[in-house]
């Protein structure tokens, strides 16, 4: 066992090597300078632009070769520098981060569990109930077929500008300041409510057909006849059935991080939620390469750190690997 974690861990390292290089190239491929914009933005006359752009360049590094960049980045990673923002200039890029990253993780991590829970709940329903099957399938292709951002649109101008059920941008009142208040939480919530709930229902449907559409197969598997065959109760038959089906689901809970990720940074945009995503787009207008290279940095280390629990508990859920890896039999 230690041996198959330890191939894991060398391969998340490769993996987090190779996506944090690009993701430090990506931004030194858009056009401009950043350094320029900003100068030009201030409105100054020519020579005092000049001495500042040389005096910024110098500030930034960008006077030095790209190799030198290069490396100077991974200096500063390991010590826990990522820079200093250009957007919310003078501030550390990673105070900026951590400022939004709180809005993001209440997202994301409320929309992915309790998504992955209810779908799966419903398919299994769904499997055995002809009526919810009729019911939930074409709605969960439907669901599961809509762009996260379009879904937001949509709820926004339903929920929101329709029925004025709840406010469509920021993450509270502006006449409020955070506080522990029942008012403040309240606030928060209704604003919080429709940005979760778009995501939610995407990922809804896609975990309730796949599950659905797994309870189905391992039903008419093999082991559940025999079973059967043997005068197993049917509760027991269908236990083991969504025991098995689950497994995949795992897997796919794993790779769908990384696309609701971007789902998320795209809600966040449409409602205006002052998260991770909306920071990626004020980063990209300004050029803000410290910041975006640090907001994808961040991304990365937690699609690659969830991926690697999900390891985990797969071999926690299913003993046919423990024994793999031990090498036994099963």
């Amino acid at each position: 066992m230690r041996r198959y974690f330890g191939r894991k861990l060398l391969t998340y390292g490769l993996t987090f090597f190779l996506a944090v290089t690009i993701d430090w190239l990506i931004p030194r491929f858009m056009p401009g300078n950043p350094v320029s914009s900003m100068v030009a933005r201030a409105q100054v006359r020519p020579e005092i632009a000049e001495r500042l752009v040389d005096y910024y360049n110098q500030l930034y590094g960008f006077n030095e070769s790209i190799i030198t960049q290069y490396f100077n980045f991974w200096k500063s990673l390991f010590q826990g520098d990522l820079g200093t923002s250009i957007f919310v200039f003078g501030q550390p890029v990673t105070n900026v981060i951590m400022d939004a990253l709180p809005y993001t993780l209440g997202l994301l991590l409320p929309a992915i569990l309790l998504s992955w829970v209810a779908g799966n709940k419903f398919g299994a329903f769904a499997a055995r109930s002809k009526y919810l099957d009729n019911t939930l399938l074409p709605v969960g292709y439907v669901l599961t077929a809509t762009p996260y951002m379009w879904l937001g649109i949509i709820l926004g101008w339903s929920l929101g500008l329709k029925f004025g059920w709840f406010p469509i941008s920021g993450a509270y009142s502006f006449s409020l300041r955070p506080a522990l208040s029942w008012k403040f939480i309240t606030d928060a919530l209704l604003h919080w409510f429709l940005p979760f709930f778009s995501l939610f229902l995407v990922m809804f449907g896609g975990w309730a057909i796949g599950m659905r559409n797994m309870i189905i197969y391992e039903l008419e598997a093999d082991y559940s006849h025999y079973l059967e065959a043997l005068g197993a109760p049917r509760k027991l038959i269908r236990k083991y059935a969504f025991r098995n089906a689950v497994l995949p689901q795992l897997t796919g809970l794993a790779l769908q991080l990384g696309v609701i990720v971007a789902g998320a940074l795209v809600t966040e945009i449409v409602f205006g939620y002052p998260g991770l995503g909306l920071l990626v787009l004020n980063s990209i207008q300004n050029q803000d390469y410290f910041l975006l290279q640090g907001i994808f940095l961040f991304i990365i280390a937690g699609v690659l750190i969830a991926n690697f629990l999900i390891d985990v508990a797969y071999v926690l859920v299913d003993p046919r690997t423990r024994i793999g890896m031990t090498g036994g039999t099963a």
